[in-house]
């Protein structure tokens, strides 16, 4: 087993994603994290650090191989090395590879690199920490995922499907994000699922890159489809005389408003003009994509899904974990990027969030205008320690802004309103660990 005191206090943070192509190199949490590592600079408990994977973002590096990545971290970001070296010597500092700083595993360059810094790089895909007389299991959580799992440890050559996703979209989206009207394009590594990326992209495009004269425009049709595809079937059933009713009493209400009423009478028939057009031509496409959809899955040409189940693997393999290592009761991992805490039987299963941004798809009012991503922070750093016969866990939130004003639109934030998220953090969780104590034999 790792470590060497049985009542210290471990701090586990994860997914960081530092550094990356051109716009992926701004952290917009730096100064959060130099804050909180300044904290366990002068900090009186017996503490560890522990960086659970996805510190840095080394496949979003392009343009160079090796360890030019780690010379490039260290001109970017100088205080925050300065900082690491400082807390460093006050605590230990211990950093666990992840799927985008696996290449960690595979330098032992890297390891000397970061030692010169005080922090101490295990080249394996987990370590373990006694916490009081049980254990902790820590892993980047990329194993349980089929997307981003590395086959082979430490080889440099294995290149899952997530690696070509963040080589090619998440990069290159760094690359060209400064050249939108408002520089979002970069976020793309905080959507999650993966699916959801065209979903965001229309939304982007939508609320912040159309012209606005264009979407104010279209702002009427689309929030009154559902009103607008009701009428073109009133008008069809008028047309062929089943029931006219309802375009009468339409007409003969608007009517009644002159001009204003004819003006809303207008634009509700050319609503409902498209939207009986786009009903005739969407039927018969929405009957093809889904018999296309069906032939594909037949024929299961496309197997692997890119979607991360962000709670059953991770339970599994912690069951795993705590059936063959009986000391150990909390499984705790990264990935996901979802702060969440889950009992199973033996233990605890935790993950530890991210400090990038988090999206929030909140779909608008009726209509069909695209869903809003809702932007926020859930900074934090889980605490896990022993208190007596319990082993505590506790989610110590770093506190931050989100940066809702400033990244939606005045239209966004209409459309949502009442509906701003209010993400929280996991509760105290604890695992009891008193064994039961055998009754006193009987006396003679």
């Amino acid at each position: 087993m790792d470590g060497t005191a049985d009542d210290r206090v471990y701090y586990v943070i994860s997914d960081l994603h530092i550094g990356g192509d051109e716009q992926l190199e701004e952290v917009e949490f730096l100064d959060e994290l130099l804050d909180f590592l300044t904290r366990l600079e002068t900090t009186d408990e017996d503490a560890e650090l522990l960086i659970n994977g996805d510190a840095f973002g080394l496949w979003e590096f392009t343009g160079m191989s090796g360890l030019e990545k780690f010379d490039a971290l260290e001109e970017t970001y100088p205080t925050l090395f300065e900082q690491l070296r400082k807390t460093g010597e006050n605590i230990e500092i211990t950093l666990i590879p992840g799927n985008h700083d696996h290449e960690l595993a595979a330098y032992d360059e890297y390891v000397e690199r970061f030692a010169a810094y005080n922090v101490t790089l295990v080249q394996s895909k987990s370590v373990t920490r006694p916490v009081g007389d049980k254990a902790i299991h820590l892993e980047h959580g990329n194993q349980q995922d089929p997307n981003n799992r590395i086959e082979d440890w430490g080889d440099t050559n294995v290149t899952p499907l997530g690696y070509y996703y963040n080589t090619l979209v998440t990069s290159r989206a760094g690359q060209l994000s400064d050249r939108g009207r408002y520089n979002w394009l970069k976020d793309v590594q905080a959507v999650t699922p993966t699916e959801r990326v065209p979903v965001w992209m229309l939304s982007k495009y939508f609320y912040r890159e159309m012209n606005p004269l264009l979407r104010y425009a279209l702002v009427p049709f689309l929030l009154l489809f559902n009103i607008s595809a009701l009428l073109a079937i009133l008008a069809a059933l008028n047309l062929l005389g089943v029931w006219s009713a309802p375009v009468e009493t339409t007409t003969s209400f608007l009517g009644q408003f002159g001009t204003v009423g004819t003006a809303i009478w207008v634009l509700l028939v050319v609503n409902a003009s498209l939207a009986g057009l786009l009903l005739l031509v969407g039927i018969p496409l929405y009957l093809l994509r889904r018999d296309i959809k069906k032939t594909i899955n037949r024929f299961g040409v496309f197997e692997t899904d890119l979607t991360v189940d962000t709670q059953t693997p991770y339970r599994e393999a912690a069951q795993e974990v705590f059936e063959e290592k009986e000391d150990v009761v909390v499984f705790c991992y990264g990935h996901t990027h979802r702060p969440s805490v889950q009992s199973v039987d033996g233990g605890l299963v935790v993950n530890t969030g991210t400090w990038l941004k988090r999206l929030h798809r909140r779909d608008g009012i009726i209509g069909l205008l695209p869903p809003v991503f809702y932007p926020s922070y859930q900074l934090c750093a889980v605490r896990i320690t022993a208190e007596g016969r319990q082993v505590v866990v506790d989610y110590e939130e770093v506190q931050k802004p989100s940066p809702s004003p400033e990244e939606l639109t005045l239209t966004e934030r209409l459309l949502t309103v009442g509906r701003r998220p209010n993400p929280e953090l996991p509760e105290r969780a604890v695992v009891e660990t008193e064994q039961s104590v055998p009754p006193p034999e009987p006396a003679e």
